[in-house]
Parts: C-alpha cells; sequence; structure tokens
C-alpha cells in the first residue's frame, strides 16, 4: 500500500530537514548525502524515501547514480502556506515592540 505522506511531517524531522539544506544549492547522490550524517546508510535512504514521497526532492538517474535535488514547486507550496502565519505573528512582534517603546518612553 501506497500512502501519501505528510509534508509537514516530513520536515519536522531534524535530519530531513538538514538533507533539503544540503541539496537545497546542489544535486548530490544519495552515499554524498549520508556521508554528511553520522547514521546508517539505510537510514539516511528512508529519509530520502520519505521527502521523495512528499515530493520534496526529485530523483534524477545519471548513469548508476541518482541525483537528489530540491523540487523548488513543491517548496513554494510549503512556504506559501505558512506566508500567513508569518504575517500574523510578524504583526503581533511589531505591535509588542510598539508597545514597549511607548512603555519605555513614559
Amino acid at each position: 500500500m501506497n500512502l501519501r505522506r505528510d509534508v509537514f511531517q516530513a520536515i519536522a524531522d531534524p535530519t530531513r530537514r538538514a538533507i533539503l539544506l544540503l541539496v537545497a544549492s546542489q544535486a548530490m547522490t544519495a552515499g554524498s548525502i549520508a556521508a554528511n550524517f553520522d547514521t546508517a546508510r539505510p537510514t539516511v535512504s528512508k529519509h530520502l524515501q520519505i521527502l521523495t514521497e512528499c515530493e520534496l526532492l526529485k530523483q534524477e538517474q545519471n548513469g548508476r547514480e541518482i541525483y537528489y535535488h530540491i523540487n523548488a514547486k513543491k517548496m513554494q507550496e510549503v512556504a506559501d502556506f505558512i506566508e500567513p502565519f508569518r504575517n500574523m505573528w510578524d504583526a503581533r512582534f511589531n505591535k509588542l515592540e510598539e508597545i514597549m517603546k511607548n512603555k519605555k518612553n513614559n
């Protein structure tokens, strides 16, 4: 059974976030990604599988190697979802900052 994984559950894991940061600037093989972690390669492969199933990473076969790279379109969908929350918190922090400045001046 192929269950669709949740993007936010995928990025909740710190190792998977680190993998996304690694491949954000360049495509990498599973081996080169795994070399950056102090875990077994099958563990990193499982993380790659989850990120691929969530469509946060894309695979590209080049000869015998599979390269992983970021799926910018999917990352943009995540950013678009989060943006209203960021705006809300920015407004709240700006208001708090204004209150604190007024309090300090009184």
